[in-house]
């Protein structure tokens, strides 16, 4: 099997005083998250244990807690949050994190992607 692999957490639905209005950040609202996790799932495969892969209901606890603890007036600042607390995994090569807020346009949903890497010199 090849090490390009990924753990992907779709659909997340956390609530958070998020926004560069100052309204928006008055009361909590919703934010929908896609997290992508490269990491090689090589000996989870051969081994069927939890161990040897990134627990998503972890991930997805974390995440949850993180939008719901912090406030920040751009989504950009979250997705980086959510990106470093991702890569604290060292098997974690590589993050990316979309979050949408649904309820924020008249028919539009804003969206905001970043994308981190582990750099080789991390460890």
């Amino acid at each position: 099997m090849s090490s390009a692999s990924r753990v992907s957490l779709r659909g997340v639905r956390a609530y958070g005083r998020h926004g560069a209005d100052p309204g928006e950040r008055e009361y909590a609202q919703p934010l929908d998250i896609d997290l992508h996790l490269d990491v090689d799932l090589d000996a989870a495969a051969r081994s069927d244990d939890l161990a040897d892969t990134i627990d998503y209901a972890t991930v997805h606890r974390r995440v949850v807690d993180l939008v719901a603890g912090t406030s920040f007036a751009l989504l950009e600042r979250l997705c980086s949050r959510i990106l470093e607390d991702a890569l604290r995994d060292p098997r974690v090569a590589r993050a990316e994190v979309t979050i949408a807020k649904p309820r924020l346009l008249d028919g539009a949903t804003p969206a905001v992607t970043l994308v981190a890497t582990r750099s080789s010199s991390a460890g």
